[in-house]
């Protein structure tokens, strides 16, 4: 792998994983401290609100990583794949803070949200070839989505 080449992937994904994040900040409002948030029936292990920014920071730390070198280390799939996998994953990260926070649609929210689990589900499937620090790298992404998925099931059932 070429030095060059990946840290140039690594700073391009470090730039679209949290311009994601600040995108979807942009739709968030004041979120998790919102009078609706706080009026709806929430999952008893609903984390407190800071957790979700200390999360998802770590995670897109790792998950930039993991784009950054997966495609280098995954040689049985295509650059086009991890490419096509990459924007799905990104435009459902995106577009699941204003459905759910801005448009209150608790419902399709929970929709994409099962949406991006699988895709990233996918990736972390056809990820297994590589060496183990990418299924490390891509755990913290699928676990803390199988979490939020379920605190979106409970907000869409309960209220």
């Amino acid at each position: 792998m070429n030095a060059v080449n990946y840290i140039t992937r690594l700073l391009l994904f470090f730039i679209l994983n949290f311009g994601a994040l600040g995108i979807g900040g942009l739709f968030t409002n004041k979120g998790v401290r919102s009078p609706w948030y706080d009026g709806l029936q929430k999952a008893p292990w609903t984390p407190p609100g800071y957790v979700f920014g200390l999360a998802w920071t770590a995670i897109m730390i790792c998950f930039s990583f993991f784009m950054a070198g997966i495609k280098d280390a995954a040689k049985e799939t295509t650059a086009n794949t991890w490419n096509a996998l990459f924007t799905i994953q990104w435009v459902l990260n995106v577009a699941w803070n204003p459905l759910f926070f801005k448009w209150h649609l608790t419902g399709v929210a929970l929709a994409v949200i099962i949406l991006l689990l699988l895709c990233v589900a996918y990736m972390a499937f056809i990820s297994f070839k590589a060496p183990v620090l990418y299924a490390l790298l891509i755990a913290p992404y699928f676990i803390w989505l199988i979490i939020a998925t379920s605190l979106n099931t409970y907000i869409v059932v309960k209220n």
